[in-house]
């Protein structure tokens, strides 16, 4: 896949800064997703132990494994002529089930890893996991959410 397609999809994932955890796609086709995003240590969420709190890690992974591949799933139906149009379409986060190893802290980078589950009527589920720069595990676990069209 080139640079521009996987670009334009994080370009279409709503969420901007200071509340948009993905810094970059790195790999992304029908089955899997893998992103990365560097805590900003400037951000006002961190306790005094600057521990990036769960639900923003759950938020960095949703918006990997559920946003940005649920675009570009939307984008695959749309050019094997399901009739969809990806720019119409935004893919909410439903619900989670996570399993937490090891804290993350400001400044930090981690790696999102997700793998497609199912695909079905614009809602996905995917298999998760997220590292940090030393390969640890840190979370893993299955995400689902749906693209549902702009108002």
């Amino acid at each position: 896949m080139t640079v521009d397609i996987k670009q334009t999809i994080l370009e279409m994932v709503p969420q901007q800064y200071p509340f948009r955890f993905l810094d970059r796609i790195v790999d992304l086709d029908a089955q899997n997703i893998v992103g990365e995003y560097t805590f900003d240590p400037g951000l006002p969420f961190y306790q005094k132990e600057n521990v990036v709190p769960e639900t923003i890690l759950i938020e960095t992974v949703a918006q990997t494994v559920v946003v940005a591949m649920g675009l570009h799933l939307i984008d695959v139906d749309a050019q094997n002529g399901k009739g969809l149009n990806p720019s119409e379409y935004v893919t909410l986060f439903t619900d989670v089930e996570m399993e937490f190893f090891k804290p993350v802290h400001a400044g930090e980078k981690v790696q999102v890893r997700g793998t497609k589950q199912s695909w079905r009527f614009r809602k996905i589920r995917s298999q998760a996991e997220l590292y940090n720069e030393q390969g640890e595990l840190i979370a893993r676990g299955t995400l689902s959410g749906m693209g549902v069209k702009k108002q």
